[in-house]
């Protein structure tokens, strides 16, 4: 009951607060930077003919970077039940949908268990998670990376950058750098720390739902982990077209780092459906803020993403729920 409260209390309160004051901080910055007129200039350049290619490609890499997913699913819940390819990409844009209603991602992990036989379900989920860990650890190091570069170089003698050197990044370094070894550990020592987990009284009557990860052997696991790194490039070259769309000039390189920081931030950050896209919004203003004075490309380029990745790949899904549905009722 409390849980539920609690939910509620995300879902329906603070999220929307939170989400009307990133609004309205967001708003504040492009008034001061750009007049309605300037705003409405950008939007019509980016929707330019010569924008176009750049347009077109955004959507393959979209269907590329959830085709990936779904691949990387499929494999990993085969130690638990073989799915067909398809029926994987239906599940991964389904819980997708579901994401956009549930803190945290946890949604996603509902939406995809639907499409597994009844006795498979809770067991599917401990192979998902490995699919998760995975990309987290991807997004570490690459967000490691990015920092270390940037507080060397591109973020040296701004002034708009001084709340983000010094003992403070350094800190944060070793921080990330000793929870990417963390995570890379628990990933190739799966089976061995799964065995070890089993062993614990509590555990062991509920040993069936997490046993599947005994199997992965050091090469499947690689191969995810291939997988998820596919996957991030294709995150950063999606950023870097759209910030080229929204006339946001940086250096490609800083852009690639910053943009690693950014997705190591929105991967830390708690998630609440309602808050995303102004979470989203002003984080990107806050890290590519210090390379860029357009805020209104900076903001734009995040709310496209935020359309391209997941409202859209979500409305997909949720034509596969309502056919789920309709199934069931016959």
């Amino acid at each position: 009951m409390l849980k539920r409260r609690y939910k509620i209390l995300l879902n329906y309160v603070i999220g929307p607060i939170l989400f009307f004051i990133l609004a309205l901080t967001i708003y504040r910055k492009l008034t001061n930077q750009a007049t309605l007129q300037q705003t409405k200039k950008l939007i019509e350049q980016a929707f330019s003919q010569q924008n176009k290619p750049y347009i077109i490609f955004l959507f393959i890499l979209m269907g590329i970077n959830w085709a990936i997913e779904a691949r990387k699913w499929q494999m990993l819940v085969r130690t638990v039940q073989s799915v067909r390819y398809f029926t994987a990409v239906k599940a991964v844009l389904s819980g997708l949908s579901f994401s956009l209603f549930a803190p945290n991602g946890i949604g996603d992990y509902f939406g995809r268990i639907v499409y597994m036989k009844e006795g498979n379900r809770l067991r599917s989920i401990a192979v998902t998670t490995v699919g998760s860990i995975s990309q987290i650890l991807v997004t570490l190091v690459a967000g490691l990376a990015g920092l270390i570069y940037l507080n060397k170089t591109a973020w040296q003698g701004l002034p708009q950058a001084q709340g983000f050197t010094g003992f403070w990044v350094t800190a944060m370094t070793y921080m990330i750098a000793m929870t990417a070894v963390v995570v890379a550990f628990i990933y190739y020592r799966l089976s061995w720390l799964t065995t070890l987990v089993e062993k614990i009284p509590f555990v062991y009557k509920y040993k069936y739902l997490i046993e599947s990860l005994e199997t992965f052997h050091w090469k499947e696991l690689t191969k995810i982990l291939a997988l998820s790194v596919i996957r991030f490039i294709v995150f950063i070259v999606q950023y870097l077209l759209m910030l080229h769309i929204f006339n946001v000039q940086i250096n490609w390189f800083d852009a690639v780092c910053t943009t690693s920081v950014l997705f190591l931030v929105l991967a830390v950050l708690p998630t609440i459906p309602v808050a995303d896209l102004g979470i989203r919004g002003e984080t990107g203003l806050q890290l590519f803020g210090i390379l860029s004075k357009n805020s209104g490309g900076i903001v734009f380029t995040a709310a496209g993403i935020w359309l391209l990745n997941i409202i859209i790949p979500a409305i997909a899904g949720s034509l596969f729920v309502l056919s789920i549905k309709i199934f069931r009722n016959r």
